[in-house]
């Protein structure tokens, strides 16, 4: 397993040197990316299609920077200065441990202050030269791609709070037992609550610029299908922990072609240290798993990549409204609540019944993929029965 970016370099290169950007979050950010193109492309077409529209928007020009403006980027500066220099300052303590470096509250305050100064002086002189002796409404015409900056913050801001969220749920003892130790952990994230809580922020958005919700579910559906494979490759190099149950089985002879390891696997260097001591081995990373697991974001990746692939290469010719989300909550909500039952998860039990969180979500999800599909098919062939 590769947990930081370094990590894979020796690996394909043999070349040791520190960087210790973590693998999973690397590959988070190249979620959000891929994602935005995505997005792009899609509003972009839906407004060529008359689907969506520009829309228009007053704004103020003219105005020197306000006391607010000033303090936002006061504090915009003083967290890059805290965290940044005080990982450079601090290199060996960052190294060890950046997620916690970045959740803890170590830093340089000076660099901090000095910084946050120079984006609250920025700020000032820019507006001031900008300024008009009466600053005045003006309105403008904006395209909904543009709005894709501040989808974009607001998905990944509300996204990683429905995150926590949802797995503080999955882990209520350890909540009740350890309240801020377990939702300021640098581990623990749903994927799920950050589907749930960013689809409704995207929604909304959308909605207050006047567009339809059933646009809007169709636009972001392969862009979130993309997002969620590119995010499991980060789980399979980085071994976070998002793997499958003991695989006790022989590999059956028709996959005698599948390496071994994408049939069982040991994780071996995992991020999270699971398992026990690799003899030999020196260093931050250095347990496996006892046992060979399903490696589930491995299946995961190929499965939602390639559906990403299917539903971008038909995008054009779906022209019903809602048929696209639709078929996304066919083959999301399918493949994880039929994965779920080689992943190791927690468990919930309801009259009689045991099923995991992501299952039950799953499991909703590919019912309403599946009504979905019920009522466009009424509303098409049943209308055309009765003008018949």
């Amino acid at each position: 397993m590769f947990p930081t970016i370094g990590d894979l370099v020796y690996y394909l290169f043999h070349v040791r040197f520190s960087f210790p950007i973590q693998m999973l979050g690397l590959f988070i950010v190249l979620s959000f990316l891929l994602a935005y193109i995505v997005f792009t492309s899609e509003f972009k077409r839906y407004e060529a299609n008359g689907k969506i529209h520009a829309f228009k928007r007053k704004v103020l020009v003219g105005q020197q920077a306000t006391v607010l403006d000033i303090v936002v980027n006061f504090m915009l500066g003083f967290a890059f200065g805290f965290k940044v220099f005080g990982a450079v300052l601090n290199y060996r303590k960052f190294q060890t441990d950046p997620r916690a470096y970045i959740l803890s509250t170590q830093g340089n305050i000076i660099a901090g202050i000095l910084l946050g100064a120079g984006f609250a002086l920025w700020i000032y002189l820019d507006r001031r030269k900008q300024a008009l002796p009466q600053p005045k409404v003006v309105e403008q015409t904006r395209h909904p791609y543009q709005l894709m900056g501040l989808i974009v913050f607001s998905v990944g801001f509300f996204g990683f709070i429905g995150a926590k969220l949802f797995d503080t749920v999955e882990h209520i003892d350890q909540f009740l037992y350890d309240p801020l130790g377990v939702l300021f952990s640098v581990n623990g994230f749903a994927y799920y609550g950050g589907l749930i809580f960013g689809a409704l922020t995207y929604l909304y958005i959308g909605y207050r610029h006047g567009m339809k919700q059933v646009h809007l579910a169709d636009i972001g559906s392969p862009g979130m299908m993309l997002a969620y494979g590119i995010g499991r490759i980060g789980c399979q190099l980085s071994g976070d922990g998002d793997w499958g149950i003991i695989n006790r089985h022989a590999k059956p002879k028709w996959l005698s072609g599948l390496p071994d390891w994408a049939w069982s696997f040991k994780y071996p260097h995992n991020s999270i240290n699971a398992g026990v001591p690799i003899p030999g081995c020196n260093g931050n990373y250095c347990n496996q798993l006892v046992q060979g697991v399903y490696p589930t974001p491995l299946y995961e990746l190929v499965l939602c990549i390639g559906m990403f692939g299917l539903m971008w290469g038909f995008r054009k010719k779906i022209k019903i409204p809602g048929l696209m989300f639709s078929i996304y909550l066919i083959l999301n909500g399918g493949e994880r609540f039929f994965i779920e039952h080689i992943r190791i998860n927690f468990y919930y039990s309801f009259l009689g019944l045991t099923f995991t969180q992501a299952e039950l979500i799953g499991g909703l999800m590919l019912l309403g993929g599946l009504a979905g599909l019920t009522i466009i098919g009424y509303k098409r062939y049943g209308t055309s029965k009765k003008t018949a």
